[in-house]
């Protein structure tokens, strides 16, 4: 599930060497599967491992995972780096805004996805946000904007110029998109 480089690993139980016994490290996604997740590690004492947490073995320290996190940290790495700037610890994890994709998903499943991970962190630039209402027989997707996309002056040009030209490239059942939001100015408008 999460990939340690060696020198994280050595960093890790270097700053574990300082704490009480059986303390660990715990890796986490807070508001996982959301445009706002972000990725953590923190010192674990061994009172705080819930019984349904999962345990990794690393060399000298054991990586512990909450249920909820788990499936949002497949394929994460985590490495420790040292350059001319210093040293960092860096935190990779490509599925924490969305769960990994399941060989078998539907194409609303993969639309959503791609939604999720590559659209939506780039309108969150700007305080907005897209979801999949629906797929039609005729293949067009039906969105719904959000946030500092209500009322923006230039969704046109990311629903034409960007998602569909994106979406259409990337699944071949797609043959439009359709914005359904109420975008005049008004009580629901976000600014």
């Amino acid at each position: 599930m999460i990939t340690i480089s060696e020198s994280a690993q050595t960093h890790f139980a270097k700053l574990l060497s300082d704490q009480a016994d059986g303390t660990s490290i715990r890796v986490f996604v807070v508001n996982p599967g959301t445009a706002q997740a972000e990725c953590g590690v923190s010192y674990c004492p061994a009172d705080a491992v819930e019984e349904s947490d999962m345990r990794f073995n690393f060399n000298g320290f054991d990586a512990i995972v909450d249920a909820e996190s788990a499936p949002f940290l497949e394929e994460a790495e985590i490495d420790f780096v040292t350059d001319k700037m210093g040293s960092q610890l860096t935190l990779k994890a490509p599925n924490a805004k969305a769960k990994k994709l399941k060989d078998d998903a539907s194409l609303a499943e993969r639309v959503e996805h791609m939604l999720v991970t590559d659209v939506n962190p780039q309108l969150a630039n700007h305080g907005g946000q897209v979801s999949l209402v629906e797929i039609t027989e005729e293949g067009i997707a039906v969105l719904q904007f959000g946030g500092g996309c209500n009322g923006c002056s230039m969704i046109d040009v990311t629903l034409k110029e960007g998602i569909e030209k994106e979406m259409i490239a990337k699944f071949d059942e797609i043959t439009g998109v359709r914005d359904i939001t109420e975008h005049a100015r008004g009580d629901h408008s976000y600014y």
